[in-house]
């Protein structure tokens, strides 16, 4: 019988973007002429538990005497919370719908504030394990269920002793609370989850650092949103490009390198360009980036590479001729757009396909020369393979067929096979 596995995930920073004790003091206290000074003190305890230097039942008690909360400030905070829910748990919503029994939010905050935003998520009430709080008859928060042991320091690891789960047991979380329970033994592997903060003193100690649920599911081989984590997608930027451009290439969560020029170590591995005004690519090196699939150029990208090349080879390329000054945010949104939906709207070099995301489906993308007869052999391999069709699009230019194709139903690695093999190809792939 096959090992049963279960999930031990936190909840702030983790699950959620941010630390709700942190968020409700700002909630409770905003009216407070010291607000600011008693936030600084909430997160320095915040911050000393999660780099374990200082014991998580000091700092939980601590912070709960200082917020000055009660039930109507919970509300509020409930409502915030569920806008701040970590983007790449959010996109993957099916895969805890699917693995109900086997999730388990294991944390040192409070049932009260985070039943109401994970159970949305389909995790069932009886596994959240986390604190209770205990207030007067009109609703103020005075102190919490000191009996539990997640109040207490190594709480999560007497709570693991304690419901002795039979399984492979994979932990993920930001803070060394985390940690301890992979310091026990209790769970096979700790993934540092560092979507939203990076303590380096945990992330050193974990088995795996996961920049995102995705990353965490694409190792473990489990069911996700979207094909291939934007993490591993090595982003090159060149040259003087504005903060701004940079800062949404990182929001949408590609690894971003900055550098003056296209260095040689990154021509095998690169997988997205965005280049300044002015700065140009040795077609050498663009012949050789075998994995690079588009091209952002802030201005007019004539004769700065060869567009020729870069269809050649599938790599799609987006540039502004009238170097606007919208060009810092314009053409980065295209090349994400391209990267998350398929989107060629406005690219210099391919068939201009614009086109939503579906969701529960697949999309296949299959980038070929312009010759009769590749539609036919590509759905005829769907059909050998009874592959429904949710949805099929295609368009052309003179030289290049852009094909994208939705699929419902699950699919094994020889229909790719048989999809790179048909002739005139120049590149497929899954994009979620």
């Amino acid at each position: 019988m096959k090992q049963q596995n279960f999930y031990i995930i936190d909840f702030d920073s983790t699950f959620t973007q941010v630390e709700a004790l942190d968020e409700l003091a700002r909630i409770s206290l905003n009216k407070h002429p010291d607000k600011e000074a008693i936030f600084k003190k909430i997160e320095d305890y915040t911050n000393l538990a999660m780099e374990g230097k200082l014991s998580f039942s000091e700092s939980l008690a601590k912070r709960v005497q200082l917020l000055e909360a009660n039930e109507d400030h919970l509300k509020q905070l409930i409502t915030r919370l569920k806008k701040k829910v970590s983007a790449s748990f959010s996109r993957n919503a099916a895969f805890f719908k699917k693995h109900a029994d086997e999730v388990l939010i294991v944390s040192g905050g409070f049932k009260e504030f985070i039943t109401p935003v994970v159970s949305q998520y389909h995790i069932k009430k009886e596994n959240i394990y986390a604190n209770t709080f205990v207030t007067t008859g009109d609703g103020k928060i005075i102190d919490y269920d000191h009996a539990n042991p997640l109040s207490e320091e190594g709480g999560k690891v007497k709570l693991m002793r304690q419901m002795d789960l039979k399984g492979d047991l994979y932990g993920i979380g930001d803070g060394y609370s985390d940690f301890q329970l992979r310091e026990s033994g209790l769970i096979k592997k700790f993934f540092a989850f560092t979507e939203n903060i990076a303590r380096e003193s945990i992330v050193s100690k974990a088995d795996h650092v996961t920049p995102s649920f995705d990353e965490f599911l694409y190792v473990n081989n489990l069911p996700r949103a979207i094909s291939y984590p934007k993490n591993r997608i090595l982003c090159l930027v060149i040259g003087n490009v504005p903060t701004e451009s940079i800062a949404l290439l990182k929001k949408d969560g590609f690894s971003i390198r900055h550098k003056s020029s296209f260095e040689e170590k990154y021509v095998a591995d690169v997988g997205m360009i965005l280049l300044a005004d002015g700065e140009k690519i040795e077609n050498d090196k663009l012949e050789r980036a075998v994995k690079l699939k588009t091209v952002g150029y802030l201005g007019s990208a004539k004769n700065k590479f060869s567009f020729q090349t870069c269809t050649d080879m599938g790599i799609v390329v987006f540039d502004d001729p009238k170097s606007n000054p919208r060009s810092a945010s314009f053409i980065p949104k295209r090349v994400i757009d391209f990267m998350n939906k398929g989107t060629t709207y406005m690219s210099t070099n391919f068939p201009n396909l614009q086109l939503p995301a579906i969701d529960k489906s697949h999309r296949l993308i299959h980038i070929h020369k312009n010759v009769p007869g590749i539609m036919a052999q590509i759905n005829t391999i769907f059909a050998k393979h009874n592959i429904n069709i949710v949805g099929q699009f295609l368009m052309t230019n003179s030289t290049l067929g852009y094909a994208i194709t939705d699929i419902n139903a699950e699919y094994d690695k020889q229909l790719f096979k048989s999809l790179k093999k048909i002739d005139h190809t120049i590149k497929f792939r899954v994009l979620y």
